[in-house]
């Protein structure tokens, strides 16, 4: 960390931006612990820890809007058990919560990083995307830098915390994520079986047509 300085420490988060394997929660204290024993000045670490998040986060807004609500729509329309419909729940959940979504999702983990991308998929105008990121993203690093600045050789204490936060996180997003794959083949499981007994119904229809005519012929020749 006193090799790379404040600047190198914006960058690192900016990387973690793009690759969230790359832990901020480690970067974060390891640069507040290094200015607490004047390598680096504390300000600079919050000011560039903070251009970095923003950076990063216009990289994946960037992403998102090339790939744009139609190709979006095209893409999801090819993925199994998904349905187009979802996409447009999905935008209209965020044009009424985008602002709340980007602000605080700077501070959850994982969506930290993928939160951007919905709000380049929608437009969100750049001027407030930019400035929501910033704030929150300035929240969560300053959290973490003076933790790591106040706890100064005890900074690797916070890991543990900001582990179990994440596997929160992740577990939280493999329930949603399993509710609704189970949920989605029932449907799909419904559907189908709706579909067999429809099929089922019409060609016993068609197989009863002929007997019935066959029936009232012979009545009209008796």
């Amino acid at each position: 960390m006193e090799a790379l300085g404040s600047i190198g420490a914006g960058v690192a988060v900016a990387v973690e931006n793009l690759f969230p394997p790359i832990p901020s929660e480690v970067v974060l204290p390891l640069a507040g612990f290094t200015a607490s024993q004047g390598s680096i000045v504390l300000w600079e670490v919050l000011v560039w820890t903070t251009v970095g998040s923003v950076v990063g986060a216009l990289a994946l807004y960037g992403l998102g809007a090339w790939l744009g609500p139609v190709r979006l729509r095209r893409i999801v329309d090819r993925m199994p058990l998904m349905k187009v419909s979802d996409v447009d729940r999905t935008d209209e959940w965020f044009a009424r919560h985008g602002s709340k979504a980007v602000f605080f999702g700077r501070m959850i983990p994982i969506f930290r990083s993928l939160i951007s991308i919905p709000a380049g998929v929608q437009r969100m105008p750049l001027v407030r995307f930019t400035l929501l990121t910033a704030a929150g993203s300035a929240i969560w690093n300053t959290v973490f830098v003076l933790a790591g600045y106040l706890l100064g050789e005890q900074w690797q204490s916070i890991e543990q915390y900001a582990d179990g936060l994440q596997v929160v996180v992740v577990a939280a997003v493999i329930v949603a994520v399993t509710v609704f794959v189970v949920m989605r083949v029932r449907q799909r499981a419904s559907a189908t079986g709706s579909a067999e007994e429809r099929a089922t119904a019409a060609e016993s229809s068609s197989d009863a047509a002929p007997a019935d005519a066959q029936g009232a012929h012979g009545t009209m020749e008796g």
